[in-house]
């Protein structure tokens, strides 16, 4: 199910990383969410839906990192 909203997101995306991150993850997720429709193209028994998370959050990590303070910030 993609997203249409960043307020459509779940809490552990919304509460954690700022608004930018945020939707970063939005897109990756929806783009996930269509890439792989077919079980062949996921990881071991991955549903869509897990895989599109682990997409969303790579993505996420790959311009922001958790800092000592536990917050998200922009690398």
């Amino acid at each position: 199910m993609p997203y249409k909203e960043i307020d459509d997101l779940p809490d552990s995306v919304r509460d954690n990383v700022p608004k930018h991150a945020q939707e970063i993850y939005k897109e990756a997720f929806n783009s996930a969410w269509n890439e792989y429709q077919d079980p062949d193209d996921r990881r071991g028994d991955a549903s869509r839906e897990e895989t599109a998370h682990k997409v969303a959050w790579s993505a996420v990590k790959h311009g922001y990192e958790k800092g000592d303070d536990g917050k998200w910030h922009r690398k």
